[in-house]
């Protein structure tokens, strides 16, 4: 059995699964979905088409499904999905998507949201992203599993970050940032890889040398790009971590960070 609080308002099509806890003063309205065992705070606004997870926290002030800053939108009734097992601390902001977009704006499992963070429309947060303090996506951005974006970070619209990335505190992230690698900076740069975040996600020692060797390839060669990821791919393409960060830089559209070296 759910437990209301008296003072919230619950309006329209809200489904809450067992042992959902609605706190004080928080309003629900729309199509929204609320999965078992999760908690919502004093205070939060969650609006729309929402569907959130199994075992989340979302505390006090924040604000979900909320129409999206964008001056193409027209009122069509996109979404908001949060998977399981998410935190959302107090005053996070989350959009929803956009028919410029993919109408979605998506939040997978084990998430972690600190205050004032915000993700704006059409973006996609894979599983097990931080985003601390006042940490900002643009609309269309996308951030990899287990990456880090520091505080009053901000990431460009349509911009990347890759998996088990790291982006320091007060960076502007415009071009992509590739998989396994740190970087920052007001105009962000690469500095390496992330070799403690990569052991702290228990990454083996005879791939992280790799994805070493490989960095230094891609970035600090000299070489032009094709023929750097030729070489690459033809030393170590039998790596899967290789071959991924290989792909996202061929994929990218917005063109991806140089190396803090190379500037």
């Amino acid at each position: 059995m759910s437990l209301v609080h008296p003072t919230a308002i619950i309006v329209g099509e809200v489904e809450l699964a067992q042992d959902v806890e609605i706190g004080p003063y928080t309003l629900i309205e729309g199509r929204v979905k609320i999965g078992a065992g999760t908690k919502v705070g004093a205070r939060v606004s969650i609006r729309g088409r929402v569907t959130i997870g199994e075992s989340c926290k979302i505390h006090d002030g924040a604000i979900i499904g909320e129409e999206p800053q964008h001056l193409k939108y027209g009122g069509e009734e996109s979404e908001v999905v949060i998977g399981n097992r998410v935190i959302i601390r107090e005053y996070v902001t989350i959009h929803r998507g956009t028919a410029v977009g993919t109408m979605k704006t998506l939040i997978e499992d084990d998430v972690m949201l600190m205050a004032y963070a915000h993700v704006a429309h059409d973006c996609v947060v894979k599983k097990g992203v931080i985003m601390a303090n006042c940490a900002t996506l643009g609309g269309h951005s996308e951030v990899g599993e287990y990456a880090f974006i520091g505080g009053l970070s901000a990431v460009h619209q349509w911009a990347r970050v890759g998996a088990y990335a790291m982006v320091g505190g007060i960076s502007g992230v415009s071009l992509d940032i590739p998989p396994y690698t740190r970087a920052s900076g007001q105009h962000a740069h690469l500095y390496g890889i992330n070799t403690v975040g990569l052991e702290r996600r228990g990454f083996p020692k005879d791939v992280i040398n790799v994805l070493k060797k490989a960095y230094r390839i891609l970035f600090r060669s000299g070489m032009l790009k094709m023929e750097a990821i030729k070489i690459l791919l033809e030393e170590y393409g039998n790596y899967e971590d290789v071959r991924k960060m290989v792909e996202f830089i061929q994929t990218s559209r917005r063109g991806v960070t140089r190396d803090a070296g190379k500037v």
